[in-house]
Order: structure tokens, then C-alpha cells, then sequence
């Protein structure tokens, strides 16, 4: 999902860059707002490789807002999103934190093991918004969901300050060049450009 955003190709057979950060400068209602995705595993488990959840947390701890996404094809990832729903929910208390659960392989009709409903239910009962989509059919609804979750971002993050704020960066590592980059990266941006990031 997040190649389709970013190149607009499919790629089929696609394995996860966990820890990848991507960024891109995207169009909100007439605003551009520099974007961070933090490309995350799908199943982390408590007695997964330590560092491999002390990445996760750390980009829970960072992001503001979350794309949950499970196929449509795999009912483990769909039972997955209520734990992941779980852990975002003791790091961000806020329920007005931007949550969206997508149905993936939404053209995989014949192999489907969640249907629409359930998808539906858990987001009910999550208090998310819920979408199903065919990442490799239409690239258009890929962006509109990325779209769809800058915007409640940005909503986000006026109502919380009564103002609008410049989202944080996700941490990186400190060394002089980093901190240099932050610095070039910071003076760049203009007045009308804001940050936010991200997981996916």
C-alpha cells in the first residue's frame, strides 16, 4: 500500500521495509503538509526479537495518526487489528487520534475469509473509520486513503491547540549529521508547509 502511494505502481510480491520512513509532501484542502510513514511489521508479538517491538512502540510513540490495515484473504491479520488497536490506545489515550482500519485485496473476492461486515463491526466497536479497498485494482482509493487520513490529521491537530502546529518528526537516531539534516530540513520548510507522520 505504501509503494502504490508513493510510486503509484503495484508490486505484487512486496516485502515489508520494517523501519523504512518515507516522506512525502502531500495536498490537504489547498495546504501542502509534509507526511512521514513509518513502514511497520504486520504480527509483533511480546516474545518477538526485542528490538524488533521496542521499533514498533517507539513508532506508535511518534506517529499521529494510524492506518490499521488487514487482508481481506488472511483472517489472523483482521483478529490482529483489535491487539494493534490495543497497543495505539496506551500510547495515544486521546480517542480523537486518527485511526483507519483497511480491508485490503478487496479483489480477491474468491479467497475472501473477512467479509465487509465484520470489518464494519470492528471498526464500530474500535471507534475507527473502516474502508475496503484493491490496492493492486485502483490506485486512487490507496491516495484517498492516505488523504482521508492528513485531513483528520490536520483536524486533529487544530483542535488540539486551538491553532495549528507543526507535527514532530519521528526521532532518528542523534549524530551531527542527522541533527544537521533535521536543521536544513526545518529551515526549508516554509510557512505554509506543515509535518505530520504517519504508520502504515
Amino acid at each position: 500500500m505504501i509503494v502504490r502511494f508513493l510510486t503509484k505502481r503495484f508490486i505484487g510480491d512486496y516485502e515489508t521495509n520494517t523501519g523504512n520512513l518515507y516522506s512525502r509532501l502531500v495536498s490537504v484542502e489547498g495546504e501542502h503538509m509534509s507526511v512521514q510513514i513509518q513502514d511497520t511489521p504486520g504480527y509483533v508479538k511480546l516474545d518477538d526479537d526485542v528490538s524488533q517491538v521496542a521499533d514498533m512502540l517507539r513508532c506508535v510513540q511518534s506517529a499521529e495518526g494510524f492506518l490499521l490495515v488487514y487482508s481481506i484473504t488472511d483472517y489472523r491479520s483482521y483478529e490482529y487489528i483489535r491487539h494493534l488497536h490495543q497497543h495505539i490506545r496506551k500510547i495515544h489515550s486521546d480517542p480523537k487520534t486518527p485511526i483507519i482500519i483497511v480491508a485490503n485485496k478487496g479483489d480477491l473476492l474468491h479467497v475472501r475469509q473477512v467479509p465487509p461486515e465484520a470489518g464494519l463491526q470492528l471498526a464500530g466497536d474500535l471507534g475507527c473509520s473502516f474502508v475496503e479497498i484493491s490496492t493492486s485494482e485502483n490506485c486512487q482509493d490507496v491516495c484517498e486513503v492516505f488523504q482521508h487520513l492528513c485531513k483528520e490529521i490536520s483536524k486533529h491537530q487544530s483542535t488540539g491547540n486551538g491553532e495549528k502546529r507543526r507535527g514532530s518528526i519521528i526521532p532518528r537516531p542523534k549524530s551531527p549529521n542527522m541533527q544537521d539534516l533535521k536543521r536544513r530540513f526545518k529551515q526549508a520548510l516554509s510557512p505554509k508547509v506543515k509535518t505530520s507522520s504517519a504508520m502504515a
